[in-house]
Order: structure tokens, then sequence, then C-alpha cells
């Protein structure tokens, strides 16, 4: 099928659901049926079959795509990175059988295609491409491939204690096997756990911290840029991790970090006075001021409902003797409830789920001026709806025990 074919019907995807760890991904591509015979593996969507010339057209589609909406871009990113089963289809196998060719050269073979399309088609732009799937190869076959002469290699790492003598040597290796620049890929949020709903700050400053000492120790003409990667999803099929507003204050840290070369009381205060905090704390997950800058309000009630929604209904349900003694699920399913003790927790019941249907009303409010409806409903029904549908359900059974012995 033309480009051209494969552009329009791209247009109907998610492209805004792609992880940040990449601009060119295909597995927003690769999980939907009508593109799953170019999976690498039938049954993996995360990685192109690289010998098909619809995957060719297909990748050329997504750069003219992204291009048509990004006219003066000086580089684009084309990913590439952890292409995990690269080499296990059909055709790659079939491929590495014949004398000489190996999984490495297979990834260097495509990632030059790539780079050599936008070439042809942008000449002013220069590719960026992952660089985890270049670690491992050899300086030889790394000089020999043509690649370091097309692409700028964007070295990641995310970690709080990541090892600067690694990285430095690394980018060292680099620059012997004829690349001329390089990129760091920091996270400000995500990063830190699959399902993690607010960001610790002080991992993430740690990690740009770290960046910056690896500058510090290679050559001042080699380094381009630093991505401050924030990450949305772990992939397309995990649930949403940290969501951007509450990332922003780890931003406003990690930005004023790089900015002054450090981090010091200043910059603290510094970005509390952007961001109108009074008190912002890098160490733990809470933060004591509400703040003024826009996404605050969710920040805040992101916070209250991490802290205390599940924590609250917990201490009402599983550990409020009344209700585990004299309520339980035996009690509940019979509508039996005696009427001196019903009068001990139904109060705290009905005020406690009366709080926590106003904050999420708020919540709710404040996301809709942020986010698409799906990510509203997908946050609320992986984080909210557990626990307040118990306690909703706890309190409907007493109103029908109540009326049953009326």
């Amino acid at each position: 099928m033309a480009a051209g074919g494969l552009r329009r019907r791209l247009v109907h995807l998610d492209l805004k659901g792609a992880p940040p760890r990449a601009s060119y991904v295909v597995e927003f591509v690769l999980k939907h049926k009508e593109f799953a015979h170019l999976r690498e593996v039938k049954t993996f969507p995360n990685a192109l079959n690289p010998h098909k010339e619809e995957s060719r057209a297909l990748v050329k589609a997504m750069i003219d795509h992204v291009m048509t909406l990004h006219e003066d871009l000086k580089w684009f990113h084309i990913g590439c990175d952890e292409v995990y089963y690269l080499g296990e289809g059909e055709e790659s196998k079939q491929w590495l059988q014949q004398q000489e060719n190996t999984p490495e050269k297979l990834c260097l073979s495509h990632i030059k295609a790539v780079a050599n399309c936008i070439a042809s088609s942008y000449p002013t732009v220069t590719p960026i491409v992952w660089d985890d799937m270049l670690r491992g190869i050899s300086e030889e076959i790394l000089s020999e491939s043509g690649v370091p002469q097309l692409v700028e290699p964007m070295i990641w790492d995310y970690a709080a204690d990541l090892d600067v003598e690694s990285k430095v040597l690394l980018i060292e290796k680099y620059r012997r096997c004829g690349f001329s620049k390089v990129w760091f890929a920091s996270a400000f949020k995500g990063a830190t756990g699959v399902n993690q709903s607010l960001t610790l700050i002080g991992h993430h400053l740690k990690n740009h911290l770290q960046w910056l000492k690896v500058a510090s120790h290679s050559p001042a003409d080699v380094l381009q840029g630093i991505a401050l990667t924030g990450w949305q999803r772990y992939d397309h099929f995990s649930v949403l991790c940290e969501l951007f507003p509450v990332g922003i204050p780890s931003l406003g840290i990690c930005l004023q970090a790089l900015k002054n070369g450090g981090y010091s009381e200043k910059v603290k205060e510094n970005v509390e006075k952007l961001l109108g905090m009074s008190n912002l704390e890098t160490d733990t997950f809470m933060s004591t001021s509400l703040g003024t800058f826009p996404g605050s309000n969710i920040l805040t009630l992101v916070t209250q409902v991490s802290f205390y929604l599940r924590s609250s209904i917990d201490e009402l349900l599983e550990r409020n003797r009344y209700v585990t003694g004299w309520f339980s699920p035996y009690h509940r399913k019979r509508k039996i409830i005696h009427p001196i003790i019903m009068h001990h927790f139904q109060p705290d019941a009905v005020s406690l789920l009366s709080k926590w249907n106003a904050v999420v009303q708020d919540l709710q409010a404040a996301m809709e001026q942020v986010f698409h409806k799906c990510t509203i409903d997908e946050w609320m029904e992986e984080n909210v709806h557990p626990s307040l549908q118990k306690l909703q359900q706890v309190v409907d059974d007493l109103d029908k025990a109540i009326k049953a012995q009326s």
C-alpha cells in the first residue's frame, strides 16, 4: 500500500497515546488488528517486521504525518529502544541463516533505512535514536554500519543513582565509532512505578544531578541536549502513571537544577515562587501547600485521594468493631442489623461517603479542564471507584437492613 493510503488510515489512530519515551513508536499502531500483519512476531505488537515493504511505507507515513504538524523540526526522534524479539520473526530467522548476518546488523540496517528515509525527504532534519540497542554492539560493527554518520544517539537512564563513569565511557565509545553528537534522556515523572499516582521529586532531582556530573566529565562539544521525559504510561497496555499536573513541581525543580548547574535552597525557593507554593517537598510525596500554577488543584486533590481515600474507608469498614462485629458480610446478606449498634457507625459511614463524593466531584471537574473523558474515566476507575464503591455498597446495605427491620 502506498504511504498516502497508510497516512490516511493513521489519522484515525490515537497519536496522543504513544509512550513519552519515543516520538516514533510502532506499538500504538501494531496493537491494532489492521496492522497486526506487520509485526515481527505475530503475537507481540512491540516490534515491526523490518523485511516487509509495507513496514517501510508505514514508517514513511508516520514520519510524514509528524512532519506535516511540525514543519520547522531540526531533529526527529525515530525511537528504536527496547526492540524486544527483533530477529525472532520467521522472515528474520531466514535472513539470519545467511552468513555474517546477525541481530545487531539487522537492527542497524533498519535504523539506517529509517534515517535515510528522513534524509531523502527532509535533508535539514537530523534523526535521533534511543541508544540502548547500540550499547552492546561492538565498535567495529557500529563504525562499519554507517549509522553514526546518520543519527544522533540519545542515552537514557532514569535512575537516581545512575552510574556516571559508565555513561562517560559509553560516550567515549560512541565518539570513537563516529557519532559526532549525543543526547541525554532523563525523567521528571514516571519511571518509578507503573501505577504511581504521585511524583517523588527527590528521585528525579537526583537523576538530573547525576546527568550534570556526566556532562561535566564529557567533552564540551559532544552534548547536543537533554530530553526530560514525562511518562504517561509504561506502554500502550499499562495503566496511567502520574498525571502531568501532578508532575509539574518535579519538572520545575529539574529544569531549574539543570539551568543552575545544581540544586540549592535558592533553586528550591525560586521554584516555589514560580509555582506559588510555600513549601515544596522533595523527599516525600506530600505537599503542604496548594500552589497557584495551572493544574495545582488537580495535584492537591490527587494527593488527598492517594493518601486518604482507601485508608479512611478501610479504617471504617475493616477496623471498626461495630462494622466487623455487627455488620459483616453475613449480616449484610441477610439484612440483619442491631438497632442500637446501627447508631454507632451509620453517621460515620454516611459522612465519609458524602465527604469523598464531594472531593471526587471536585477532582472530576478539575480534570475535565485538562483531560479527555476516556483519561478521566480510566483514572477514576483505577484509583477511586474500588474504594468508593465499597463504601457506597455498605451504606446501601445498611439502608436495606434498616428498612427490613422496620
